[in-house]
């Protein structure tokens, strides 16, 4: 279903309002009105969802040191190519070593307390509390020893996945957070790249996991390629107002890279049904507001309508005509409320 901006359809008919007003001051109470009806239409609706949105990589990962520390030596660079669990930076492991040496000391030294401690309780010199506090002190060392030999186990960066350095964030001799993203990697393999676009919240309810696409890209104006949405997010952008969809590129083999531009056409599984009529019977307009005429007992009565969208020659409507079969069109510039019509078929 093709739609515009209520705006401008909006401007043109209060501007035909103010048109009509003038007409309807020149009517008697008495005057018989002729006017033709068109039948309200309900159908369901399989036409596309148009998006567009920036190709990307299916998975993607900023990379970053468990511990903080000055970056020793960066292995890669920007563009270049990388296999899964490739080394690429490490940390200076200077106190990070001495950290792993002190943790290992406490251990060594809670072992040897425990010991005389233990050979004195049972010389009944020490009590069993003193024991059971030093079983515990070497417990606690050894796990301080173990979160040191973890931490310098991390203390470098390897690739996650195989796939293309997009982006090189620091440099060697640098200070870096624990945390702090190093660089920015992406999946480059044939069917590793997405296309991520952002839909409206009435679209969104539309959409399934596994729904088809049809996508063009600036990069390849001569091809068109298909896709299936395997994500729908489950929360809007809160910038935009938008859910994003991202919809898996049958590349046919060509080579892709992140950021480049694409237009979408999503075609729901979910139908969608929808009330249509001729927009001429539209009349009073402001947003989504507006109001239409219908035949109630010879005369004319004025709805209140909800309008969700427009094309060339219908308005579909969301609220407003339940139980209504036909509305006014040619004739409603000169009715009123209860103006009394005659029906010109």
């Amino acid at each position: 279903m093709k739609k515009i901006f209520l705006l401008s359809i909006s401007t043109i008919l209060l501007v035909s309002c103010g048109k009509k007003a003038e007409t309807k001051k020149s009517l008697a109470d008495d005057d018989v009105v002729a006017v033709k009806l068109a039948s309200v239409v309900q159908a369901n609706s399989t036409d596309p969802i148009k998006a567009s949105g920036l190709v990307g990589s299916l998975h993607e990962a900023r990379l970053s040191f468990k511990t903080g520390g000055i970056i020793e030596r960066i292995f890669v660079k920007e563009g270049q190519v990388v296999r899964k669990g490739q080394l690429l930076a490490t940390l200076n492991l200077t106190e990070i070593n001495a950290q792993v040496q002190q943790a290992n000391e406490s251990v060594l030294k809670a072992e040897r307390d425990l010991k005389r401690v233990s050979n004195l309780y049972r010389d009944s010199v020490a009590t069993l509390e003193q024991v059971q506090n030093l079983t515990t002190a070497l417990s606690v060392a050894k796990q301080s020893l173990d979160i040191a030999r973890y931490n310098q186990g991390y203390s470098k960066i390897v690739a996650s996945t195989s796939g293309v350095i997009v982006k090189k964030l620091m440099n060697e001799g640098e200070l870096v957070g624990p945390g702090t993203p190093v660089f920015f990697i992406n999946a480059s393999g044939a069917n590793d790249w997405v296309l991520k676009v952002g839909i409206a919240d009435k679209d969104w309810t539309r959409l399934r996991m596994g729904d088809r696409a049809s996508l063009t890209l600036d990069a390849f104006p001569e091809r068109t390629f298909a896709g299936v949405i395997t994500n729908l997010s489950q929360g809007a952008d809160q910038n935009s107002g938008l859910y994003q969809a991202e919809i898996k590129i049958n590349t046919q083999g060509l080579k892709m890279a992140t950021g480049l531009f694409g237009n979408a056409s999503l075609f729901p599984s979910t139908v969608q049904k929808f009330t249509s009529i001729p927009i001429d019977a539209v009349i009073e307009g402001n947003g989504e507001e507006a109001f239409v005429y219908v035949v109630e007992n010879g005369k004319a009565r004025k709805l209140p309508i909800k309008v969700s969208g427009f094309d060339n020659t219908k308005a579909y409507i969301q609220t407003g005509l339940a139980g209504i079969s036909e509305v006014v069109t040619d004739g409603s510039a000169y009715l009123i409320e209860g103006t009394k019509v005659k029906v010109v078929r």
